[in-house]
């Protein structure tokens, strides 16, 4: 767990060689975006962008990708995948067959990170 509010929260997946790689999960039991009134779904998404934010400063990746992918997870969840041309299987979409899983970063020692940075994110 990277942050936890009131209705949502952030973590660093753990996806062998993709290193940062987020999700941001609703808290509440909804299945679709769609599903939010106003004011969630902006409050959703503005979690959504201090993550990609925080991810940008942090590890300057070549280009952010987000999705909202989760057909076997139906519940609501952003996934913040940061990309750089040493990834699993860049440029290609994180989805396609992995070339390696070797991941450059220290899990934990990002996870410090990422705690730290997002404390000071404006949500």
């Amino acid at each position: 767990m990277v942050w936890s509010g009131d209705k949502c929260r952030v973590i660093l997946a753990d996806e062998p060689g993709f290193d940062g790689w987020c999700r941001v999960i609703w808290s509440d039991h909804v299945r679709e975006l769609s599903d939010l009134a106003g004011p969630d779904r902006d409050h959703f998404m503005a979690v959504v962008a201090a993550v990609e934010r925080t991810l940008i400063a942090l590890l300057e990746p070549v280009k952010m990708n987000i999705a909202a992918l989760g057909t076997a997870a139906p519940h609501l969840h952003f996934h913040v995948i940061p990309r750089f041309e040493t990834d699993a299987n860049f440029p290609a979409p994180v989805w396609t067959e992995r070339r390696h899983t070797t991941s450059r970063l220290d899990r934990i020692a990002l996870a410090e990170r990422l705690r730290s940075a997002f404390a000071d994110a404006v949500i």
